[in-house]
């Protein structure tokens, strides 16, 4: 069987969409796989910040709708940047293992957040990032930013900007892990909903979907399944700051939680322990009790 995978065509979407291949091949060596670069309208529309495009699946819906076609038969793509529900017929498989779930920093001159000079300027295109950033730093200068990796550093050396916010899986998959200065962890900066973990998305009734499943992580899975529960339930985008990590150890869970106004005037966040067969009621009494704090001010 010839296993058409859709991917964007950056160098991370590459990396990510071979390292599920492997997986594939090591399971599945009978198989033929090979991968297709779909441009999405978040990839052509790099001079216009993500929050201006009126659109939730800007990195997604023309590699869905080659899978609706049939002209894919699964897409691999950053879970963090699905919108928070799948096209009728499409579904999420089981995931893979999770790389790093933490934002981090990539300072020009700088070791640590701590050690920047007052008003240096950080570029991001994230409004969670941006507002938790001025949280910790409220003196910062903080930019917008568009473009992959590479294309960030490259405006960090060729500009006056003095670091970068970024995922740490990103630069860990592309083997930049040296560029790293700083980890912020869920208790400095709570990440994206799903951060580190690949959704490997396919038609709802392809055999793929047992493959795949068997060959996926329960644990990373659950995560998955948590933190997208919570996005749902606020309802979020790219347009208001929202964030959850789900750390989950043995039978419980700690779960992290930001919600937040689109002007970031109003930002709260949330952290509770629970028991991982209650964690579904809780992760959304949770999101309900931080939307009441967000827009019932």
């Amino acid at each position: 069987m010839k296993i058409i995978v859709g991917s964007r065509g950056s160098s991370l979407a590459l990396k990510q969409t071979e390292y599920v291949i492997e997986k594939l091949q090591r399971a599945y060596p009978e198989n033929e796989y090979e991968i297709k670069v779909i441009h999405t309208i978040g990839d052509k529309m790099q001079h216009i910040a993500l929050d201006k495009i009126n659109d939730k699946g800007v990195f997604v819906k023309e590699i869905e709708k080659e899978l609706l076609e049939h002209t894919i038969d699964l897409a691999v793509h950053s879970l963090k940047d699905m919108p928070s529900d799948n096209p009728a017929g499409l579904v999420y498989a089981k995931t893979l293992a999770p790389s790093d779930y933490r934002d981090c920093l990539v300072l020009k001159n700088c070791s640590s957040l701590a050690r920047l000079p007052q008003h240096a300027t950080i570029a991001t295109g994230s409004k969670r990032r941006k507002y938790q950033l001025l949280k910790l730093r409220p003196d910062l200068k903080i930019v917008d930013i568009r473009g992959n990796v590479n294309t960030r550093l490259q405006k960090m050396a060729n500009q006056e900007i003095d670091g970068l916010v970024l995922a740490s899986a990103g630069l860990k998959r592309l083997g930049l892990e040296d560029l790293i200065s700083e980890y912020l962890d869920e208790t400095k900066m709570i990440p994206a909903c799903g951060q580190g973990i690949l959704a490997i998305q396919v038609r709802q009734d392809s055999e793929l979907l047992t493959m795949i499943n068997n060959i996926s992580d329960e644990i990373t899975t659950t995560r998955m399944e948590l933190e997208r529960l919570f996005l749902k339930t606020v309802n979020g985008s790219c347009h208001i700051p929202v964030g959850g990590y789900a750390k989950i150890i043995g039978d419980q869970v700690h779960f992290y939680g930001l919600l937040g106004n689109e002007d970031g005037t109003v930002l709260k966040n949330i952290d509770k322990k629970f028991s991982l067969k209650d964690a579904s009621e809780e992760v959304t009494a949770l999101a309900e009790m931080l939307m009441r704090e967000v827009y019932e001010r």
